[in-house]
């Protein structure tokens, strides 16, 4: 069983709007966080966004305002809401999950054009 499932990428234009999912399963959304990272090409891997089980967020400066997460604690299911997306924001999204362990997803694929 894959441990975190994302969805939701895509290609969208420049001041678009683009909604990430990211379904854990079983124990692992217990994890004390749950985060979003990307990797741009030729980028190295960056934080995007975090929350916490208690649900406290940090965001990274360059996404502070356009991008939202959000956990539900019942679907076991962090949301990314990206809003006045831009073409730097292309990257490989990919979903993470620490706390005894720490967890990847396969990651999704999110393209903006100009």
């Amino acid at each position: 069983q894959v441990p975190l499932v994302e969805s939701g990428g895509g290609l969208v234009q420049a001041g678009g709007s683009l909604r990430l999912s990211c379904a854990a399963s079983g124990h692992i959304f217990s994890s004390n966080v749950m985060a979003w990272y990307r990797q741009g090409p030729g980028k190295q891997r960056e934080l995007v966004a975090t929350i916490t089980r208690a649900g406290s967020r940090n965001y990274a400066g360059s996404v502070k305002g356009r991008f939202t997460i959000s956990r539900d604690n019942v679907k076991n299911t962090v949301y990314l809401q990206m809003n006045s997306l831009k073409p730097e924001d292309t990257a490989v999204y990919l979903c993470y999950a620490g706390g005894q362990y720490t967890y990847w997803g396969q990651g999704t694929q999110v393209t903006v054009s100009s």
